[in-house]
């Protein structure tokens, strides 16, 4: 790999490090030999991320057509001055990812900058370009020799997405509602947010985790232990969010601690290593 492109990826997990400590606890326990094209999309999509939730102040509808345009340009010409684009199109062009996956996560990003309420078959088509296209992004360069296991485990990658962003959906209610007007779940009136809705979100989303577990037992080794910890870091701040009143969901962003995600990543490596996950 040239000094350029090696510089890139490090840009790409220096944002990683600084932007998620879980995300990457989880990319860590990966075989080294998948972390540099993880911590590529990871740095694509938390940029993306960025231009649409953060800079209130610009033209974010020209940033975000720019980096689109710009995405797409290093892809094909293999460079970019961007560094984050740089390692992005690295990892797209050696792992052969899809870009229809890339076209519908962009969309889903262009979604944030003018709609903010959502009906069942929108709320399904945001998570999948917002999300379940993020598993698919990493699944294939965990399976990018080895078609037939891709293909299988493609569902429950999906699912893992969908459950993780439904997560984030309870976490961030505070912001989301507060600061930018957003509500993504279909038929939920905030203003009368009561038990009985985030009982029946906590079950929808359970029942995406159980359906996402059985694609993580079926997962290469070397790869299980980096999901399984990202799996269970999720479900243990679910099961923390499930004991909370609704009205606490709109006053504080609930989170598992650092001392919290260190006993479960020793518990993950155990189960990882005796083969009971």
């Amino acid at each position: 790999m040239d000094f350029y492109t090696l510089n890139a990826i490090k840009i790409s997990k220096t944002t990683t490090h600084n932007y998620s400590t879980s995300f990457s606890m989880g990319v860590w326990m990966l075989n080294t030999r998948y972390r540099q094209a993880i911590y590529a999309i990871y740095g694509f999509v938390r940029f993306a991320d960025e231009i649409v939730d953060t800079f209130h102040d610009q033209d974010q509808k020209t940033l975000l057509k720019n980096f689109s345009d710009e995405t797409y340009e290093a892809i094909e010409k293999g460079f970019s001055t961007n560094p984050i684009l740089h390692s992005f199109q690295w990892a797209v062009n050696k792992y052969k990812i899809e870009h229809e996956h890339i076209d519908a996560f962009l969309y889903s990003m262009e979604l944030d900058l003018y709609k903010d309420r959502y009906n069942r078959e929108e709320y399904h088509r945001y998570i999948y370009g917002s999300a379940e296209v993020i598993g698919l992004m990493c699944l294939r360069v965990f399976y990018d020799d080895d078609d037939e296991s891709y293909e299988k485990l493609k569902h429950p990658a999906r699912k893992l997405g969908e459950a993780f962003q439904k997560v984030n959906f309870l976490r961030d209610m505070l912001s989301d509602y507060h600061e930018r007007g957003r509500v993504y779940f279909p038929e939920v009136d905030f203003d009368n947010f009561n038990e009985q809705m985030k009982k029946d979100i906590e079950e929808e989303i359970r029942l995406d985790f159980k359906e996402a577990y059985a694609g993580i037992k079926e997962l290469r080794k070397d790869i299980r232990l980096g999901v399984y910890l990202a799996y269970k870091y999720y479900l243990k701040l679910l099961e923390k969010i499930a004991k909370a009143q609704p009205d606490n969901l709109l006053e504080k962003r609930f989170r598992i601690s650092n001392r919290r995600k260190f006993l479960l990543l020793g518990r993950c490596y155990i189960q990882n290593s005796l083969n009971t996950v």
